[in-house]
């Protein structure tokens, strides 16, 4: 299998601004040429999009706004882990031969269709994810004796990280009281334990290794893919207190990258809402089953960016599709010792976890220098 690395990336702000999806997809790519101009155009072999937005034909039309003439232009749509999902596919066409370079581009806009899923009549008239939110909330809450003050912590640590992340939406700190006084959305959910819809983008290049060589000096290798989807449908899980797809996606990736979760020196973590960061850890393995919090508490406690230097989705903004590409950006700066104030110090190995659907489908990704 072709080894394949990433040579360059560009985001942009995330905010609440209404912009055309087109003019968001761009402004990303050309802050990814900005960051490497030594890239030559005419040598991207493919061009993928991540997003949920209803707008067609994104891909070829972006490429004719960078003017390039890609072999392949598709978009790539799975709700949250949309942006995960197009990196392994454009993994797949480099190792595969069909490609040396693939530039992907995710981007979504704050009025995303892709926040409901509409096919799943299991939820009934609750579409929004903050109902399978609720669900996850008080089945952790009561298996592990967990308090609403306890997982206020989430929030509180990925808005003070947010604040050294000059992209994130969110730029204030807040107290686990501001959390518990913030507008009670459902019994178990208050709205600053949630991720926020919102426009943005984030773009990368992947490419082969003879090529990687040739276009950078730090290059950030991904030796490790892990996917499962165990349905669509959110009653189909086999707990409300544990991520199965988590698990069994970074088993595969951790074996692909011949890692333990213990050689992870950062990592980005899927929280759409507080509940989500302590499952994940415990799914992943980070943490013992009920002890996440604690681990969480810790990080706090002692400035440890360690998971989710750059907010989180709770503290950066969640544009669906340029998420999974965002938290990958993060790891990236830093291995390449480049995220500024949220440095992790030798950071050389990070993981990104990147879910969609109360975990019904989970990506996750290892990146090495």
């Amino acid at each position: 299998m072709k080894k394949v690395g990433i040579i360059s990336y560009g985001i942009t702000p995330f905010s609440k601004e209404d912009q055309k999806i087109e003019s968001v997809l761009l402004k990303s790519v050309k802050n990814l040429f900005e960051n490497n101009p030594n890239i030559n155009r005419n040598d991207i072999d493919a061009v993928l999009v991540s997003t949920n937005n209803n707008s067609k034909y994104l891909s070829p039309i972006l490429s004719e706004m960078i003017e390039i003439h890609p072999k392949i232009a598709h978009s790539v749509e799975s709700l949250c882990n949309s942006g995960t999902n197009s990196i392994v596919s454009a993994y797949s066409y480099i190792s595969a031969g069909l490609a040396d370079m693939v530039l992907i581009s995710g981007a979504e806009r704050y009025d995303s269709p892709g926040q409901i899923l509409e096919w799943d009549n299991s939820r009934g008239e609750y579409k929004h994810p903050i109902f399978w939110a609720s669900i996850f909330t008080k089945s952790y809450k009561r298996e592990f004796s967990i308090s609403d003050e306890e997982l206020a912590v989430v929030p509180v640590k990925n808005h003070k990280q947010a604040k050294e992340n000059p992209n994130a939406m969110s730029n204030k700190n807040f107290s686990i009281q501001d959390v518990m006084n913030s507008k009670k959305l459902t019994d178990d959910i208050r709205l600053l334990d949630c991720s926020r819809p919102c426009t943005g983008s984030a773009s990368v290049i992947l490419a082969s290794e003879e090529i990687v060589r040739k276009n950078t000096d730090a290059p950030v290798w991904i030796t490790g893919i892990g996917q499962k989807t165990t349905s669509a449908s959110f009653t189909k899980n086999t707990s409300f207190s544990f991520m199965e797809s988590t698990k069994l996606a970074v088993e595969s990736a951790l074996k692909m990258s011949n890692r333990t979760i213990s050689d992870i020196d950062v990592a980005e973590i899927h929280d759409a809402f507080s509940v989500c960061e302590p499952m994940a850890l415990e799914s992943l393995g980070f943490a013992n089953l009920g002890k996440g919090i604690d681990m969480i508490k810790e990080l706090h406690e002692t400035n440890n960016f360690k998971i989710n230097p750059r907010g989180g989705l709770i503290g950066s903004g969640h544009p669906l599709g340029a998420t999974g590409i965002a938290q990958t950006i993060e790891i990236i700066q830093q291995i390449q010792s480049n995220a500024m104030n949220r440095q992790v110090d030798n950071a050389k190995i990070g993981l990104v976890h990147n879910m969609s659907a109360a975990a019904t489908s989970s990506t996750v990704l290892v990146l090495e220098k």
